[in-house]
Formats: C-alpha cells, sequence, structure tokens
C-alpha cells in the first residue's frame, strides 16, 4: 500500500476499516491492539486533513456585475 502521504480518501477510510475490523474481530496482544489504534489515530487525522483541504477548495466563482466574488459553498436544502 501508499505511504500515508501518498494516499487518497478513500484508501485511508479502506484502511480504517480494515484496522477497525481487526480490533473487533480479532484476538491481538495489547501492544498489537496499541500499535493498530496509533495508526488508526494517525489515519484519521490525515482523513480530516483531507477533508478540509476539499472543502478549502470547494468555492464557487459568483460573476457579481462584472466582479469576480469567491464564496464558500453551502448545500442547498
Amino acid at each position: 500500500m501508499a505511504k500515508k502521504e501518498d494516499m487518497n480518501f478513500e484508501d485511508v477510510l479502506k484502511k480504517l476499516e480494515d484496522i477497525t475490523n481487526k480490533l473487533e474481530k480479532e484476538s491481538l496482544t495489547l501492544d498489537e491492539s496499541v500499535k493498530l489504534f496509533e495508526e488508526g489515530t494517525e489515519l484519521s487525522k490525515k482523513c480530516n486533513e483531507i477533508l478540509e483541504n476539499a472543502e478549502k477548495r470547494i468555492t464557487i466563482l459568483l460573476n457579481e456585475n462584472g466582479e469576480i466574488k469567491e464564496d464558500s459553498f453551502t448545500a442547498e436544502d
């Protein structure tokens, strides 16, 4: 698997799911469980970073009276 820095959101999420399954289903030593928990925590931070960057990139350029205005994207109900 790619380095954590090179992983996309889907890859990170899949790895987190794998770690969760191992922690829930396998008989692991305390040390193994702690190592997986640490890895999961780092991957969770990476997911959050990816989502924050995506949120920053989701902007809408609006043409208002000939001026370009940048607004944050908000979903409509």
